[in-house]
Parts: C-alpha cells; sequence; structure tokens
C-alpha cells in the first residue's frame, strides 16, 4: 500500500495594490490630454476630456483594486470619450498645423506651404486607416508607447498591434508616394 503525496494547494491572490489619485491617476493628466488632442485636434476639448475622464474614474475609485493597469484604464476612457466627442462634432476634418507640434517656422514661404501641405495630406491619409489604426499609430509615434502598452490600452496581443502599425505605416507610405508622384 503506497502512501500519496499531495502537492500543496496554491492559492494565487491577487496582490491588492493601493492607488492614489494624487500619485497615480494625476500624473497621467498631460498624457491624457496628448492623447485627446490627437484625437480631436481642440486643445479646449481636449481639456475637457481630460477633466471628464478624471471625474469617470473618481466614479469608479471602488473598481480600483481590481485594475491591473490604472494608465492603461485611465488611457483607454480617455481614448473612448475623445472618439465619441470626435464623432459628434466631425472634427475629424480640422487640419494639423504647426502649432499643434512645436514646429519651427520655416525658412520660406514656399517651405511654410510644403510643410503645411504635408502635414495636411498626412492627417487625410491617417483619417483614411480604420479607427484602430488611427489609434495606434498615434499612441506609438506620437506619445511614444510601447507596443505592451498599447495592447494593454486597446485590447489587443502585441502581435496584433505590430500587425495593424505595419499595414498602418504600409498603406499610409504607398497613398503619400501616389500622391506625391502621380497627384491621385
Amino acid at each position: 500500500m503506497g502512501v500519496t503525496f499531495r502537492a500543496p494547494a496554491r492559492h494565487y491572490y491577487r496582490e491588492m495594490k493601493k492607488i492614489s489619485f494624487r500619485d497615480d491617476i494625476l500624473p497621467l493628466k498631460d498624457k491624457l490630454y496628448r492623447l485627446a488632442l490627437g484625437i480631436t485636434f481642440d486643445t479646449a476639448e481636449a481639456e475637457d476630456i481630460v477633466q471628464d475622464t478624471l471625474i469617470k474614474v473618481w466614479g469608479k475609485r471602488g473598481e480600483w483594486p481590481n485594475i491591473d493597469s490604472i494608465e492603461a484604464y485611465c488611457t483607454t476612457i480617455c481614448r473612448n470619450l475623445s472618439i465619441d466627442r470626435s464623432k459628434k462634432k466631425e472634427a475629424g476634418h480640422v487640419l494639423l498645423d504647426e502649432s499643434l507640434h512645436g514646429r519651427p517656422d520655416a525658412s520660406t514661404p514656399y517651405e511654410r506651404l510644403a510643410a503645411r501641405e504635408g502635414l495636411g495630406l498626412l492627417q487625410e491619409l491617417l483619417q483614411e486607416l480604420p479607427r484602430t489604426q488611427q489609434d495606434i499609430v498615434h499612441l506609438r509615434e506620437i506619445e511614444g508607447k510601447s507596443y505592451q502598452e498599447i495592447a494593454a490600452t486597446l485590447g489587443l496581443s502585441e502581435e496584433q498591434v505590430k500587425v495593424y502599425l505595419f499595414r498602418a505605416r504600409q498603406r499610409i507610405k504607398k497613398r503619400y508616394t501616389e500622391i506625391q508622384e502621380y497627384g491621385l
């Protein structure tokens, strides 16, 4: 008669992390503002969206211990609010300009015009992309987020993020080249 050994039961408990509004959420205001601005292209609207995001997050403070990444949670709320407001105001037709990016003016009027037209064209091409690809390009190229952070924010796998980003870049490059070379 043999003795049966049982492995000790392992209980995996989620580590309860104390989240502070002041220390963990308020420092995200600038990132949230840049995200909202990148979607709406309206500074006043972006400020309102950040305030609404903070209010929503505060209202859900009872759920904070269950959230894996408070930054991804806040970013997702901000992104969704921005998209909703953009659709309502049809803000997608506003062109990018140098003031949004802090770019110095080119030295000649021709160079300034060419730069403005190039930014406008890139903005149009970006808006031709599906919304998910637009968001990924924004988070990667403007916000400088890692693939892992983008995946957490958008609820995708890292591989999906890489594929969508590759496709978006290829599509923008192809269309930009067609327009520049052939005027299509």
